[in-house]
């Protein structure tokens, strides 16, 4: 095993890209937590079953960056000397906040199933826009410190389609 310091992709053994396969992070996953596994080291005594647990609350928080995207994305910037600083940095594009007082807009008046999904049609291609854009600016251009901006966007779009999510549960109780 690597050091318990190797950033998340170093730990995971994969290129320090955004574009991941989802099921090779799982299967990385699953074969680290063997490795670490704490009953694995239960006849070394106290001590090494403890370094077995710091091992795999790593794994798992490295897991739970890498497979998602918007986490990998921050983490990424942030290895790359741009952190997102999402609490602190909250400007946006004005394009980018009409978008999103349009879509709240919309979801304060929309009056039923059909009104939601259209929302939430149109959230996950912006979505989906946003993931590409990351991923260009990350893996194509290194451009690190543009990508942190699509990133706090995708922060609201995610954010809004929870909402959007939540009024769709609301309907169907």
């Amino acid at each position: 095993m690597k050091s318990l310091q190797s950033n998340d992709f170093e730990l995971f053994g994969l290129a320090q890209t955004y574009a991941q396969d989802r099921t090779q992070i799982d299967a990385r996953w699953k074969d680290l937590q063997r490795q670490a596994h704490p009953d694995k080291f239960a006849d070394q005594g106290a001590a090494a079953q403890r370094i077995a647990m710091q091992w795999s609350v790593r794994i798992n928080e490295a897991y739970q960056r890498l497979k998602d995207p918007l986490k990998r994305a921050a983490y990424l910037c942030e290895l790359h000397g741009a952190p997102v600083n999402a609490e602190n940095n909250t400007a946006m594009p004005p394009a980018f906040l009409m978008q999103q007082m349009a879509w709240r807009e919309a979801l304060d008046e929309a009056e039923g199933a059909d009104d939601l999904e259209q929302i939430s049609q149109q959230v996950q291609q912006a979505s989906r826009e946003v993931l590409q854009k990351i991923e260009q600016l990350i893996d194509q251009q290194q451009a690190y410190t543009e990508a942190v901006g699509q990133v706090r966007a995708l922060m609201f779009v995610e954010r809004f389609a929870a909402d959007v999510d939540k009024r769709l549960d609301q309907l169907e109780l």
